[in-house]
């Protein structure tokens, strides 16, 4: 017999009741090869047949099954036919297609095209939908069914319904998928919601408490579906967080007028790479800065940590508020911290005896001010600590010293800032000696000190450093003087000079510098400090024109030095005296070598320099230093004498007014300069004991010992402690500015791959991602572009990539890959080097990448070829295999970090590929698993974006990288192209 379409052959299989085998064999008979069952449409015809009657047809129902089992019918038509049927009041039918549902809906795949995986997952919803509308039908049967029969109808149907939803919802795959549809069809999932809803009106006056349950655990599973990627555990098993404490702790010590949001935002990212709990990680930062406060240098150093610790965290932990999900929560988990943290009774009293008060208290008033801490919190915590220090009786004896603690003397400073820059914002001219008395005020004793480190605390050190830059030109305008305003203005022109020396020194010369946006004249001091002032790592040429003026100038400052008695003050120009002065000073040493002047005149000349004001000195001994730097060993003597008699204070009463404490000012800010050239020389000059402290973190190296050696030992220490502490920080930090970023990265990752150990493997990690924070663009450039590659391409490295050291490389890496790429589009930390432009180049020309034309990327998407069968293999660098989400975001690949990423991408992709399998496969595994770890989901900039599409279909090859999750994870579901390509991999799960 001729069949002429499809429903006469089902039909005539009905009639003559062929057997299913036999049915299938007839089948494909009739129908010639070439058109698929699919594209026949034979799920719905044999479904349409089966439902004809008040009961299904159980023959046509046999054919629907075996052509299911012998996957004659793909899935996603057997749902989608299933999803048109709507009569639910049919009990016989419904439960029949719920039988025909369950035979396959926890085991689906598709390993057809990436479209055809995508109708899976439109399929799967639609089915999703229909079992939800089955359910709320069911139902409502019950609720309504006044004849017994009808009710118990009603509830078989509702409980078989619901066992097929559990069956459905229970796959992880399967949510996947549906996750995958909810982004492509926004719409669609908008009534499953509805649908949801409807559910549990329905179900809210049921008796049976059974079959609720069961509903409200399918619903949960359904809502959990949208955030099935942003569910991470928290570590709950340790107490120790290095990498926080190190994050801390390098901030106060080197960064401290660093601008708050970039340290908040990496701690943000420690915490959630990490998964660190609320409480723990609030603790960590409180015992970083306690640790601080403890082993910090006396003088600056310790008045640095705290306003650090009793200013700056504060508003860092206000600022961590806003991250938090509840502003409650946050309290508490602040409440917790200190709970922890009066715990620790030996730290915490060790600081109160340091700074001689009880610090708890003063913190905790200071977090209750801010919100941090509700006042039921503080007062309990105050009787904590009031009651355990009862316990140290040294702590009460300590105290009663009269000396005046430093956190009391921080707080009331910051204040006093702001007033002082109210009194500098009025017009100088009008009452100079008002403001010579305030200025007077602020350099005695550690006044000085104190209200800077107050500034920088809370970010206002710029806007002082502007203020006094200020002044300091202001000083330049004169106009017919008597010789009190003259020496008012002497006055104002050297205290502003010598503070924004001291600034400069201390928290670093950015600090003064002005935005380079800024028009007009650069101001007197900005440009002698970027031209003439010494600085460490900073080598300056004495022979360089700005320490060459006008030698008409030069002659007569030459002369007002050799002859008279001191110096004038009337209508002296003192930025050009300062300009002139190592002119000057060449053409002294020069006479004097040449026996044309004595030792005596040398000393009236010197006298004169720094007699009235102490910046000339500051100014002589600036080109001093760099002309000795050029000079042979034979050759110094007369610059070295020169310099001792600058920085040694005048013995004569002639002075001008807080002589004494500029002195105090201009040797400390003598002593910074000449540090590393009397290192160089081994020559010692004995400054005045002028109570200033020692240079901090000074000569930190030993002398005779190989840095690479130092820096195995520093880094071994670092590790059995657990913890790195400042003075080590410090060490690192001259490590890497001696070595450079290569060598010093390259070593510490030797160190890392040396360890077997697993538990200080992990520790290893957490202080080395700490260290990489001194410059953390640079050493995640080295790592990913250089030291990465050279381990994973060069099968001599690879056993030292084995587990544990390999899983703690693949971490570090990807942690510093997610900071570095983070905070590489904001603010550079000040203590950071900036990248100049050939460097960008460099890159450029060591990781050449196709450049992508939009033509052909258009192309490429709307073609079908976007399933890994037909693209070429990974280690083909053609434009399609190597194609990834950042060239449909239009990242700038022009930037060194986004190139490195891209390349160590396209790398990780070939060695996926490769034939050969190894440690460093198993690497790879390790660092794609930590990149899922420590994501952020649904992240549209994440380093995930420079993964190659092709890379998919080839990691869920590795049987620990084949989770339906994981795909979703690592690939971008905000581009139609990406949802096409996960659907495919979770298909072929």
């Amino acid at each position: 017999m001729k069949v002429v379409n499809l429903k006469q052959a089902i039909l005539q299989a009905w009639k003559e009741r062929w057997s299913d085998y036999q049915w299938a064999i007839n089948m494909k008979k009739f129908f010639p090869k070439g058109a698929t069952w699919d594209i026949l449409n034979l799920a719905e015809a044999l479904l349409e047949q089966a439902m004809i009657g008040p009961s299904p047809n159980p023959l046509i129902l046999s054919y629907l099954k075996y052509a299911i089992s012998s996957q004659m019918v793909s899935y996603s038509t057997v749902l989608t036919a299933i999803s048109k049927f709507d009569d639910f009041s049919r009990d016989l039918c419904v439960l029949s297609l719920l039988d025909v549902m369950g035979m396959f809906c926890d085991r689906l795949s598709c390993h057809g095209k990436a479209e055809e995986c995508m109708g899976l997952c439109r399929a799967l919803l639609g089915a999703l939908h229909w079992l939800l509308c089955c359910t709320a039908a069911s139902a409502q049967r019950v609720r309504e069914g006044s004849e017994p029969g009808a009710a118990a109808a009603g509830e078989k149907q509702l409980a078989v319904c619901l066992q097929q939803l559990e069956k459905l919802l229970s796959s992880t795959k399967n949510r996947a998928l549906l996750h995958v549809a909810k982004l492509e069809e926004a719409d669609s999932w908008t009534a499953i919601e509805q649908a949801l809803h409807k559910v549990g009106e329905s179900l809210t006056g049921l008796n049976n408490a059974q079959l609720r349950a069961q509903a409200e655990e399918c619903a949960t599973l359904i809502r959990s579906i949208p955030a099935m990627l942003s569910m991470h555990s928290e570590q709950l098993h340790r107490t120790g967080f290095p990498t926080v404490h190190a994050v801390v702790l390098l901030e106060g010590t080197m960064n401290l007028t660093g601008e708050m949001q970039p340290l908040v935002e990496q701690l943000m990212m420690v915490k959630r790479m990490q998964r660190v709990p609320s409480p723990l990680f609030v603790l960590e930062i409180w015992k970083a800065c306690f640790v601080g406060l403890i082993e910090s240098p006396e003088g600056t150093e310790e008045l640095k940590w705290t306003a650090f610790t009793f200013l700056k965290i504060p508003q860092v932990l206000v600022k961590l508020k806003k991250y938090s999900q509840g502003e409650k929560d946050f309290t508490e988990d602040v409440n917790c911290a200190f709970e922890f943290l009066l715990k620790l009774t030996p730290l915490l009293d060790k600081a109160d005896q340091r700074c001689n008060c009880d610090c708890t208290n003063l913190l905790l008033q200071e977090c209750s001010k801010q919100g941090l801490l509700s006042e039921a919190h503080m007062t309990n915590l105050v009787a904590k600590r009031t009651a355990d220090r009862e316990l140290a009786p040294r702590l009460k004896s300590a105290e009663s010293a009269n000396i005046q603690p430093n956190p009391g003397l921080i707080l009331r400073a910051e204040p006093t800032v702001t007033n002082i820059l109210k009194t500098m914002d009025a017009d100088h001219s009008k009452s100079p000696e008002g403001l010579l008395g305030v200025l007077g005020h602020m350099l005695s004793g550690k006044s000085l000190d104190l209200l800077l480190a107050a500034a920088a605390a809370t970010g206002k050190l710029r806007s002082f450093a502007r203020k006094f830059i200020k002044l300091n030109e202001f000083t330049k305008h004169i106009s017919g003087e008597g010789s009190k305003a003259a020496s008012v203005r002497a006055l104002l022109f050297d205290i502003s000079f010598l503070m924004l020396c001291h600034v400069a020194q201390t928290y670093g010369s950015e600090v003064i510098l002005s935005e380079s946006s800024a028009a007009g004249e650069v101001p007197f001091f900005e440009m002698w400090m970027q031209t003439c002032m010494p600085e460490e790592g900073k080598s300056l040429n004495p022979d360089h024109p700005c320490f060459r003026p006008d030698s008409t100038k030069v002659e007569s400052l030459v002369a007002l030095l050799n002859h008279s008695s001191e110096m004038k003050l009337v209508q002296m120009k003192w930025h050009e005296a300062c300009l002139s002065i190592s002119a000057a000073i060449l053409e002294i040493l020069n006479a004097w070598e040449n026996g044309v002047l004595a030792f005596e005149s040398i000393q009236k000349i010197t006298d004169n320099i720094k007699g009235k004001v102490c910046s000339m000195a500051v100014c002589a001994v600036a080109w001093l230093v760099a002309h000795v730097r050029m000079l042979g060993l034979d050759e110094r003597e007369k610059s070295l004498q020169m310099i001792r008699q600058l920085v040694g204070p005048l013995n004569g009463d002639n002075t001008l007014q807080f002589y004494n404490e500029r002195v105090v000012i201009m040797s400390s800010i003598l002593e910074h300069m000449c540090a590393d050239v009397l290192q160089q020389t081994a020559t010692q000059i004995k400054f005045p004991a002028t109570g200033m402290d020692p240079i901090p973190y000074w000569s930190l190296l030993p002398p005779k010992q190989p840095i690479r050696a130092v820096l195995a030992s520093t880094f071994a220490r670092v590790l059995d402690k657990g913890w790195a502490d400042s003075r080590s920080l410090h060490v690192f930090d001259t490590l890497l500015h001696m070595g450079g970023a290569y060598w010093f990265c390259n070593n510490l990752v030797k160190e890392l791959l040396k360890e077997t150990r697993k538990e200080y493997t992990l520790r290893a990690v957490e202080l080395l991602y700490s260290i990489f924070c001194l410059d953390m663009q640079q050493l995640t450039l080295t790592l990913l572009g250089h030291i990465l590659p050279g381990l994973l391409t060069n099968p001599a490295s690879w056993h030292s990539l084995m587990d544990p050291p390999g899983t703690a490389l693949a971490k570090l890496a990807v942690w510093c890959a997610l900071s570095a790429y983070s905070s590489h589009k904001g603010q550079a930390s000040s203590r950071q080097k900036k990248r100049h432009r050939e460097d960008i180049e460099d890159y450029i020309s060591l990781f050449p990448l196709d450049d992508t034309q939009p033509s052909k990327l258009m192309r490429l998407l709307s073609s079908n070829e976007d399933d890994a069968s037909v693209l070429p293999s990974p280690t083909d660098r053609s434009m399609s295999s190597s194609l990834s989400a950042s060239q449909l975001h239009t990242v700038n690949m022009r930037d060194p970090l986004n190139r490195v990423l891209a390349n160590l991408f396209l790398l990780i992709s070939s060695t996926l590929g490769a034939k050969t399998a190894g440690p460093h496969t198993q690497f790879v595994q390790w660092f794609m698993e930590e990149c899922v770890d420590c994501l952020e989901q649904s992240s549209r900039a994440s380093i995930l974006q420079f993964m190659p599409f092709t890379m998919v279909s080839e990691l869920v090859k590795v049987s620990t990288m084949s989770s339906p999750k994981l795909v979703l994870a690592i690939t971008d579901l905000s581009l139609p192209l990406g949802r096409r390509v996960a659907a495919k991999a979770v298909a072929s799960l």
